[in-house]
């Protein structure tokens, strides 16, 4: 378990972050080589939905969690898979397509899944609520994360 926990994480060169601020613009359907998860979460939607759009939204930097973690994500998916099926059910074949991600590093993923018609009647992508905590308020997470590394 700790090791695909630790894959959810990566470094952040300081130097990085401040020579290109605007780096995190990117195309929604570009992903960012330097996320595994992201880039799972993308190929695996991609390939078992088709979808006609598809956002992967990280948002572990929302969250108490590491810099550079892969463990909060929201997602738009717009299929014609999901023509004639309740929401229940859309956001089924989503999590059946992430089982894994969602079984190892991924905490939080809330799901929006449209079909074409709703997309065209409604295009935009529901904002995520402030993080309510968890372990915010937990100044020992910093050391339970490096205990769990040793």
């Amino acid at each position: 378990m700790l090791p695909s926990v630790l894959r959810c994480t990566r470094p952040i060169p300081t130097c990085l972050a401040l020579a290109r601020p605007l780096a995190h613009f990117r195309t929604h359907m570009d992903p960012d080589p330097s996320r595994p998860v992201e880039k799972a979460i993308r190929t695996k939607l991609t390939s078992s939905l088709k979808p006609d759009h598809l956002e992967v939204h990280n948002e572990s930097h929302m969250h108490a969690v590491p810099p550079g973690s892969e463990s909060h994500f929201r997602v738009l998916v717009v299929s014609s898979r999901f023509d004639g099926l309740p929401l229940i059910q859309r956001h089924r074949l989503v999590n059946e397509a992430l089982k894994e991600e969602l079984s190892s590093c991924v905490h939080a993923l809330a799901i929006q899944a449209k079909t074409p018609e709703q997309w065209g009647r409604n295009p935009s992508l529901a904002k995520s609520p402030p993080c309510m905590g968890g372990s915010r308020g937990d100044h020992t997470v910093e050391e339970k994360l490096r205990t769990g590394r040793e």
